[in-house]
C-alpha cells in the first residue's frame, strides 16, 4: 500500500540538464503512479519485492509437487528424450487460491480460469488500491488495458485429448490469452483500448510501450500495463532445456564466466500510468516517470533467438532520443540479463558503447539483473525490471546483481565504463533528477527499452489538514467482503503499523485519509480511532484477540 505523495514543488518540463531540453519529446512524461505485484520470494507487493531484492534473495527452488513430478521429467542428460536437465525454478506460492466470490466470478467458472488470469485480477486491484484509485469510480472510462502473455500452460491442460469430456461454456474465455487483458476490462468496465500481446521475453515492457504511446495519443487518460507467467506443465521446460537456454543448475549468472543459461520464473506485475502533469494535480504517489520507450527488431540475425548487437544500440539511441536524455546521464540500468553465454555478451557490449558516449572516466554506469533473484518471468520479465528500476529510483539504492564472481571475458567493463552492483550501494550522486534504463528482449527478436526519471518532489496538501487540533484522535476503517478478509485486513494493517515502512515518514493524517477517501468500502467494516499508529496497533490487535481466526 502506497500513500498520497509527499513533497514540494514540481517543474513539469524539467529534465537532467540543458542539454535535454533540445529534444521537443521531452511531452512524454508518464507517472507510475501504483504497482501491483507477485514475484517468487514472497514479493507479493512492491514493499515485499523491494525487501527480496535488498536482501539479496535467491528466490530459485525445486519444482512443487504441485506443479509436476520432477522425478518424472529430470534428467541431467540433456539428450534424454522428453526430459529436462533442470529441476529448479522461481515459483509462486499459492497460486490455485482465488477469492472467486470477491471479483464476482462463480466456482464453476472459476474453475476452468487460467491462473494467470486469476493473478492479474488480484494484482490489477492491488495496484490500484495501491495508486489511490476507487476501482468502481473507473466504470465507463477510456482507461486503456495492455497485458502481456506468452506461455499458455492452462490451455495446454484444458485442450489435452483427456480432457475434453471437461470443457464446457467457460473453457473458451478461461484459456485464451485475449482474456488476459479482456477480462481485466470486463471486470472493472474499462472501456479503452484492450491489448493482450505476446513478444515473448519482451511482451509486458512492449505493453508499457504500447500504453504510453496510448495515453501520448489521446486513446485513454488512464492505462495498466503489465504481464504475467505461471508454470503448471512441464512442456515448456523441455522445450526450452532442449534448446539449451535453460541453467542445468539453476542459477542465472548474467554477465558472469559460468553463465550457462537462464532458469525460468514466475511472476505477475501490473503499472498503473497517467500523464505525470495529471497524477500531479490529483495527488497520487509517483514511484518514477517514464520519460521515453523504444521498441525495434533484430529481423535476420544470425538465428531467430540470436541477439543482434546492432539493433540493440539503435534502440538505445532512439529511446534516449525520444527520452530528451543523454546516454551519458544515465546511471543505472536494469538490464535484460538473462545468463546465456551468447546474449550476455551481446547486450553489455550494447550498452556499453551506447551508455559510454562522452560518459566521464570514474563515472560508470551500473547494470543489473533481477534475473539473479527471482528467475525470468518471461512475460512478467520487462515489468519486473520496470518495477525494480521504480524502487531504484524511488529509494536511491541499488540492490546487489547476485552470481557474480568473475566477468564473462568477453566483456569489457573497464573500457564499456559498466559495472555490476555486488552489494546494496547507493544510487550515483548527479546534478540533476537520477535516471535508469530497462532492456528487454524477446526470443523472437522484439527488443523494447524504457527510460526512467525519479519522481518530481511535489507536496499535496491534504484538505483541512492545517485546521486539525492535535489532540483529536484519527478514524481509520477498513472494510472486505467476509468476516474472514477482513481479519485478514486487520492482521496486514497492524503489521504495516508496527514493522516502521510509512510511520518512519508519513503522516497518521495521510495514513487515514487514504484509507478514508482513496480505498472501496465494503460491507463488512471496522473502525478504529486513536492518536498515534501505536494506538491503532494496539486496538487492530485487541480486535482480533477478541475475534480471532474463523
Amino acid at each position: 500500500m502506497v500513500l498520497s505523495s509527499n513533497c514540494n514543488e514540481v517543474n513539469l518540463s524539467d529534465s537532467n540538464s540543458d542539454s535535454s531540453n533540445s529534444n521537443p519529446t521531452t511531452s512524454y512524461q508518464i507517472a507510475i503512479v501504483g504497482i501491483g505485484c507477485r514475484f517468487p520470494g514472497g514479493a507479493n507487493s512492491p514493499e515485499d519485492f523491494w525487501r527480496v531484492l535488498c536482501d539479496e534473495t535467491d528466490a530459485i527452488t525445486d519444482v512443487p509437487s504441485d506443479r509436476w513430478d520432477i522425478r518424472s521429467f529430470y534428467d541431467p542428460d540433456p539428450t534424454k528424450p522428453g526430459k529436462t536437465s533442470t529441476y529448479r525454478g522461481g515459483f509462486i506460492e499459492n497460486i490455485y487460491d482465488f477469492d472467486a466470490q470477491f471479483f464476482g466470478i462463480s466456482p464453476r467458472e472459476a474453475a476452468l480460469l487460467d491462473p494467470q488470469q486469476r493473478l492479474l485480477l488480484e494484482v490489477c486491484w492491488e495496484a490500484f488500491e495501491d495508486a489511490g484509485i476507487i476501482p468502481e469510480y473507473l466504470a465507463g472510462s477510456n482507461t486503456g488495458v495492455f497485458m502481456g502473455g506468452f506461455t499458455l500452460d492452462y490451455k495446454i491442460l484444458q485442450f489435452s485429448e483427456s480432457n475434453y469430456h471437461l470443457m464446457d461454456s467457460h473453457t473458451a474465455t478461461g484459456s485464451m490469452m485475449t482474456l488476459l487483458a479482456n477480462r481485466l476490462s470486463y471486470m472493472f468496465d474499462l472501456r479503452g483500448p484492450s491489448i493482450a500481446l505476446d513478444t515473448a521475453c519482451s511482451s509486458s515492457l512492449v505493453a508499457v510501450h504500447l500504453a504510453c504511446q496510448s495515453i501520448l495519443n489521446g486513446e485513454c487518460d488512464l492505462a495498466l500495463a503489465g504481464g504475467v507467467n505461471v508454470m503448471i506443465k512441464p512442456n515448456y521446460t523441455i522445450a526450452e532445456s532442449k534448446a539449451g537456454m535453460l541453467s542445468p543448475d539453476g542459477r542465472s549468472k548474467a554477465y558472469d564466466s559460468l553463465a550457462n543459461g537462464y532458469v525460468r520464473g514466475e511472476g505477475a506485475g501490473i503499472v498503473v500510468l497517467k500523464p505525470l502533469s495529471k497524477a500531479v494535480e490529483d495527488g497520487d504517489p509517483i514511484y518514477a516517470v517514464i520519460r521515453g520507450t523504444a521498441v525495434n527488431q533484430d529481423g535476420h540475425s544470425s538465428g531467430i533467438t540470436v541477439p543482434r548487437r546492432e539493433s540493440q544500440e539503435a534502440l538505445l539511441w532512439e529511446a534516449y532520443r525520444r527520452a530528451g536524455v543523454l546516454p551519458a546521464q544515465v546511471q543505472y540500468v536494469e538490464a535484460h540479463g538473462t545468463g546465456t553465454p551468447v546474449g550476455d555478451p551481446l547486450e553489455a557490449n550494447a550498452l556499453g558503447t551506447v551508455l559510454s558516449t562522452e560518459r566521464p572516466d570514474g563515472q560508470e554506469c551500473y547494470i543489473a539483473s533481477v534475473k539473479t533473484n527471482i528467475g525470468h518471468t518471461e512475460a512478467a520479465a520487462g515489468v519486473a525490471g520496470l518495477i525494480k528500476a521504480s524502487l531504484v529510483l524511488k529509494h536511491h539504492k541499488i540492490p546487489a546483481h547476485l552470481h557474480f564472481q568473475k566477468a564473462n571475458p568477453d566483456i569489457d567493463f573497464p573500457s564499456l565504463k559498466l559495472k555490476i552492483p555486488t552489494s546494496l550501494v547507493p544510487f550515483p550522486e548527479t546534478d540533476g533528477f537520477a535516471i535508469a534504463g530497462v532492456n528487454s528482449f524477446g526470443f523472437g527478436g522484439t527488443n523494447a527499452h524504457a527510460v526512467l526519471q525519479e519522481a518530481p518532489i511535489t507536496q499535496i496538501g491534504i484538505p483541512g489538514e492545517e485546521n486539525l487540533d492535535p489532540n483529536w484522535g484519527y478514524l481509520l476503517p477498513l472494510s472486505a467482503r467476509s468476516p474472514q478478509a477482513l481479519q485478514d485486513l486487520a492482521r496486514a494493517y497492524r503489521k504495516l503499523l508496527t514493522d516502521g515502512v510509512f510511520t518512519n515518514n508519513t503522516s497518521l493524517h495521510n495514513f487515514c485519509y487514504t484509507a478514508s477517501l482513496r480505498r472501496t468500502h465494503h460491507q463488512y467494516r471496522l473502525g478504529v480511532v486513536g492518536k498515534s499508529y501505536t494506538d491503532m496497533a494496539d486496538l487492530l490487535a485487541a480486535f482480533l484477540q477478541r475475534f480471532p481466526i474463523i
